[in-house]
């Protein structure tokens, strides 16, 4: 079941829209649940709303899943770039129109955060523990949640990077990942297709240097490479099954460096 509603964010003076699930029997029990913050809502459940008309499907993922979460997917803006500066936190030249753009992506997570987070977990039956909150998203929402899994460890501890665009942010992420202390029970799933490879110039060396640093913290990681995996929702959609699994699930397959 998927329920849609504005939740205000102030340091932009607008309003985002929240695509949020829960299990089908979820209003039928006083169950609490676990619950997953993902980039892009728009995209993840409904072909109706999606960019480019093809969704994640994660609705009938889950409902036919034996994984009962909640999952609160957070709309971006679609105005010009705005995009990617709230899916950046740093500054960084865009490698299309040359353009600096000014992440706000710090600001973006603190909202998350200490915002809309205790707003979930007043109004929703959530497991609001960091053991229990896990943060996901693909190309730019991949970059924040990496961003996120690092700089707020201590509130979340399962993160899935779907096709990160890692190198926008590359050493800002490398420095702070330097400066904490992650949580030796944090899980980190990183991915790339074998497509998007090929024909955009990208390689594993970004997820392997951050999948080595979390290694190194104590953490667990995985890298996958998707079969003929492109840079879409229709790659990432095939992947529902492991990275739920993998961060979720206490047999996972081991990682991969």
């Amino acid at each position: 079941m998927i329920e849609r509603f504005e939740f205000n964010f102030p340091f932009k003076d607008s309003m985002r829209k929240i695509h949020l699930y829960v299990p089908p029997y979820y209003y039928e029990t006083d169950e609490r649940y676990p619950v997953m913050y993902m980039f892009d809502g728009h995209n993840l459940f409904d072909d109706n709303y999606a960019t480019y008309g093809t969704s994640w499907g994660l609705e009938s993922h889950l409902d036919q899943s034996d994984l009962d979460m909640i999952v609160v997917g957070i709309e971006c803006p679609h105005e010009g770039e705005s995009r990617l500066s709230e899916y950046a936190p740093c500054h960084f030249e865009s490698p299309w129109t040359s353009q600096i753009i000014n992440g706000y992506g710090d600001k973006f997570m603190d909202w998350v955060i200490y915002h809309l987070k205790p707003f979930i977990d007043a109004n929703y039956r959530t497991l609001p523990m960091r053991e229990t909150t896990a943060v996901g998203g693909s190309s730019m929402g991949g970059l924040m949640a990496l961003f996120t899994g690092i700089a707020y460890n201590r509130f979340v501890s399962k993160v899935a990077c779907l096709s990160p665009s890692i190198g926008f942010c590359r050493e800002y992420l490398r420095r702070g990942m330097q400066q904490v202390d992650v949580y030796p029970d944090t899980r980190v799933y990183f991915s790339y297709g074998e497509e998007e490879m090929k024909n955009h110039n990208m390689t594993l060396d970004d997820a392997q240097y951050f999948s080595q640093a979390f290694q190194e913290e104590g953490a667990e990681t995985m890298i996958h490479v998707q079969p003929k995996g492109k840079h879409n929702e229709a790659s990432w959609a095939n992947q529902n099954q492991i990275y739920l699994d993998f961060l979720w699930k206490e047999n996972a397959t081991e990682g991969i460096s």
